[in-house]
């Protein structure tokens, strides 16, 4: 690649760099894509791979979505009849890994009102709301982290609409948790 080439690039790059942090605002603040999808049209035309930002753009209109459920004062309810919950109401599920597991097993996250539980290879790890205390999305991930900044659990998702839909609800859910204590 030429040295002009390259530089050109890093300049594509970067509006992608920006594209990607304004999309992180909007899931934070909740505002609509419409922007960002027109902005990421133009970009397509320099930069030929935007499938990523594609998907990230579905993350943001199924965010969308359930926030507009929750502000409607319903949360989503998701039939299950997985035993490890019980009787609980389960309110998400999607495919996910333990990303601190070397292993990377694949399972199940589930969230409830009391608790986020994983079952996957033949194990089950459960954190409770009322443990958490901070709730971070970095790309696919999601954090659940303790007061002593340790972490409770590390759930790593196949799409960001799982990531970003598990962050909204698992933050909800924990300070609902905490509001009734």
């Amino acid at each position: 690649m030429k040295l002009f080439g390259w530089l050109r690039k890093e300049k594509r790059d970067s509006a992608l760099d920006n594209w990607r942090n304004d999309w992180a605002a909007a899931i934070e603040h909740g505002e609509d894509g419409a922007a960002l999808r027109d902005r990421l049209t133009t970009l397509a035309t320099a930069e030929p791979d935007v499938e990523m930002e594609l998907e990230m753009l579905d993350a943001l209109d199924q965010l969308r979505a359930v926030r507009q459920t929750v502000s409607t004062g319903g949360l989503p309810r998701v039939d299950t009849q997985h035993r490890v919950i019980a009787a609980e109401t389960c309110h998400f599920t999607a495919p996910a890994s333990i990303a601190t597991d070397h292993a990377q097993s694949t399972g199940r996250l589930l969230l409830t009102a009391s608790r986020a539980v994983f079952v996957g290879a033949g194990r089950t790890s459960v954190s409770a709301w009322h443990q958490v205390n901070e709730i971070v999305r970095i790309e696919r991930d999601v954090l659940l982290v303790r007061a002593d900044r340790t972490p409770a659990a590390h759930f790593r998702f196949n799409s960001y609409g799982d990531a970003v839909v598990c962050m909204f609800l698992a933050r909800h859910l924990r300070t609902a948790r905490r509001t009734r204590l």
